[in-house]
C-alpha cells in the first residue's frame, strides 16, 4: 500500500520520526440508504378517537396522495395509537409521509416513518403470485415473536386461562356496534365542519366565527380542503356558534355541515 507523501515542513525536519509524517485518514462510515416503502406506519395518534373513526380519517386525509390500498388500526393494547396506510406506489407514500408529518390529527402531532414490511394489501395488489408465501412468513414471525419474552409469554397464559374459564359458561351476547351518527353526538368544545368549498381560507372562517364568543382556533387539514376543526373554549359557546352557523351558505351555494367533533 502506497504512503502520502509527508509536507514539506515534515521532510525538512529530522527531528520528526518517518512513521509519523503521514496519517492515514479514517474511513468514512457507510451511509445506509433510506427504506422507501408503500406502507407508512403512524404513531402518536390520539387514543381517545374510535377506531373506525381514526382509520376513516387517515383514508380522507391520504387518498388526496394517491390510491389508498389499505388502513390498519388496532384497538388492542398492543397497537393503540398506531395505524398503517399503505399505498400502490412507494414514491407518492414518500411524498405524502414528507407533507403529512406533524398534521396534529385529533390535536396530536403525527409521527410517520416507513413500515419495514410490505402489507397484505401491497403484496396482493403488486405481487400477489408471492402472496401465500408472504401470509406464510409473516404469520411465522408474529408466532416466534409476539409472546417471546416472559412477559408476553405470562399475558398468553391469562388469557388462555381465561379462555378456559369462559368456556364453561355461556357467552354473554355481543352488543352491536352501531355508531351514533353524527347529528346526535353530545356538546363538544370542537365543532366538525364538512361540506366546505375548496376555496375556503382561514381567515374567512375566522371572521365567521370570530362572531361568537370564545372562539379559540380554526384548523384547516391541507389536503382535505372541505373539511376543517372549529375549537371553542366551551361547550356552550361552540353550541351556539354551530346553532347560528349550521347550513350557512358560505359561498352562496353550498351549505356548510357543522356537527360536535366525536370525543
Amino acid at each position: 500500500m502506497s504512503v502520502p507523501a509527508a509536507p514539506p515542513d515534515a521532510m525538512a525536519n529530522p527531528m520528526i520520526p518517518p512513521e509519523m509524517t503521514a496519517i492515514p485518514a479514517a474511513p468514512a462510515a457507510p451511509v445506509e440508504p433510506e427504506i422507501v416503502s408503500e406502507t407508512l406506519y403512524i404513531q402518536n395518534l390520539n387514543e381517545k378517537i374510535k377506531i373506525d373513526v381514526i382509520k376513516a380519517s387517515l383514508r380522507g386525509l391520504f387518498k388526496t396522495y394517491g390510491e389508498v390500498l389499505d388502513v390498519v388500526a388496532h384497538g388492542n393494547l398492543r397497537m393503540r395509537g398506531q395505524a398503517f396506510v399503505s399505498f400502490s406506489d412507494a414514491e407518492v407514500a414518500k411524498k405524502a409521509m414528507k407533507e403529512v408529518r406533524g398534521f396534529p390529527l385529533y390535536s396530536k402531532p403525527m409521527q410517520i416513518s416507513f413500515a419495514r414490511t410490505r402489507s397484505d394489501a401491497v403484496v396482493k395488489k403488486l405481487d400477489n403470485e408471492h402472496f401465500d408465501e408472504h401470509k406464510a412468513q409473516r404469520t411465522e414471525h408474529k408466532r416466534k415473536t409476539r409472546y417471546s419474552n416472559p412477559l408476553k409469554q405470562k399475558f398468553k397464559a391469562k388469557r388462555l386461562a381465561s379462555e378456559m374459564d369462559g368456556a364453561t359458561s355461556a357467552p354473554a351476547p355481543k352488543r352491536p356496534n352501531v355508531q351514533m351518527p353524527d347529528e346526535y353526538l353530545p356538546p363538544n368544545k370542537i365543532l366538525f365542519l364538512q361540506n366546505l368549498p375548496e376555496s375556503v381560507t382561514k381567515d374567512q372562517l375566522l371572521g365567521l366565527f370570530n362572531q361568537h364568543p370564545n372562539l379559540h382556533e380554526v384548523r384547516l387539514i391541507p389536503t382535505k380542503k372541505d373539511i376543517a376543526f372549529v375549537e371553542f373554549t366551551d361547550e356552550a359557546s361552540s353550541t351556539v356558534a354551530k346553532d347560528a352557523l349550521h347550513n350557512y351558505k358560505l359561498d352562496g351555494e353550498n351549505k356548510i355541515k357543522i356537527t360536535f367533533a366525536r370525543k
